[in-house]
C-alpha cells in the first residue's frame, strides 16, 4: 500500500450541473459550438480515502484502486496498448466479467494551449449509456458476437488515473447511489471521439441537494478510480456522475493536471 502524506480534507467547492430538462450537444474539438446549459451549485466534496476500503460498485458505483501503473509512458503506442490490457484485466478481476473490451483512451491536461478535446471536462456528466455501449459493442465485436453479449448482463466502466500528482483540476465522483434516473438528461457528443461516423450518447446531471460528492486530495499516480457508467441490470447502482472542479485551496503556481482515462465494456455469462 502507498500513502500520500497529505492531509485528509473535505472541501466546499462549486460543481457545474446541467439545467434540469435541457439536452446538451457537445462538439469535442469545438467547445465554442457546444451547447451545455449549466448552473453552478456549492457542494461539499468529501475526502474518499478514509472510506476507500468500504467503497463498492454495488454500494457507490466506484472503487479506489491502490496499484502502481505497469507503464511509464502513455504516449508510447506499445505501452498504451499494454495499459489497455492491464485495465481490461483489472475490470475482469474486480467484476468477474467473462470478457472486457476497452476503447477511448484519453490523456487530459489543463496546460495552456491544450486542444479542447483533451482538456478536463467541467460539468457533471455520465460519459455514455446503453445506446453508445451497444454501438461500440457492434463496432468492436461484430454483429454476431454483439448480439450474444448484449443479450446478457453488460456494463460500462471508466478507469481514471493521474500521470503526475494532481495539483489542479481534480476529479470528483458523485456517489451513484445518490443519483436518480430523473436527474439525468441526454448529452450528445457529435461525431464521437476520433472521427467516428456516429454520435456518442450519455447524460448530464441536474442538481439535487442530496447528491454526495467525493474526491482524493492530491491524488497520486498509483491511485486509480474505477467507476461504473452503465449497467444493463436496471436495479443495479450505476450512473456515476463526475466532473473536474476547482479546489479552492489550489495555489496559483500549481502544476497542470495530467491524467489518463479509459472506457471498458464488461460482458457477463
Amino acid at each position: 500500500m502507498h500513502s500520500s502524506q497529505t492531509v485528509q480534507c473535505d472541501v466546499e467547492a462549486t460543481i457545474r450541473y446541467v439545467v434540469r430538462g435541457e439536452k446538451a450537444t457537445f462538439y469535442a474539438g469545438e467547445r465554442d459550438r457546444s451547447y451545455w446549459p449549466g448552473e453552478d451549485h456549492r457542494v461539499t466534496v468529501h475526502d474518499m480515502r478514509p472510506e476507500a476500503d468500504r467503497l463498492a460498485f454495488d454500494r457507490n458505483g466506484f472503487v479506489l484502486v491502490d496499484e502502481t501503473s505497469p507503464v511509464a509512458d502513455y504516449g508510447d503506442p506499445d505501452q498504451l496498448a499494454a495499459y489497455c490490457r492491464y485495465c481490461e484485466n483489472t475490470v475482469q478481476r474486480l467484476t468477474g466479467a467473462a470478457k472486457v473490451v476497452s476503447f477511448g483512451a484519453i490523456r487530459r491536461t489543463n496546460a495552456s494551449g491544450t486542444h479542447g478535446h483533451n482538456q478536463p471536462a467541467n460539468g457533471a456528466h455520465v460519459d455514455y449509456g446503453a445506446r453508445t455501449l451497444a454501438d461500440y459493442t457492434r463496432l468492436l465485436l461484430g454483429e454476431e458476437e454483439a448480439g450474444r453479449r448484449l443479450g446478457k448482463r453488460h456494463m460500462l466502466l471508466n478507469l481514471w488515473r493521474p500521470i503526475t500528482m494532481v495539483e489542479s483540476a481534480p476529479l470528483a465522483l458523485c456517489d451513484a447511489s445518490t443519483v436518480r434516473r430523473e436527474d439525468l438528461f441526454d448529452s450528445e457528443v457529435v461525431g464521437g471521439l476520433g472521427g467516428l461516423d456516429f454520435s456518442l450518447w450519455g447524460y448530464n446531471l441536474a442538481f439535487r441537494p442530496d447528491h454526495r460528492w467525493l474526491w482524493v486530495p492530491h491524488m497520486c499516480p498509483w491511485e486509480m478510480f474505477v467507476f461504473k457508467l452503465f449497467d444493463s441490470d436496471p436495479d443495479a447502482v450505476q450512473f456515476t456522475a463526475h466532473t473536474a472542479f476547482e479546489d479552492p485551496n489550489t495555489p496559483p503556481d500549481a502544476a497542470p493536471r495530467q491524467s489518463i482515462e479509459l472506457r471498458t465494456m464488461a460482458y457477463f455469462d
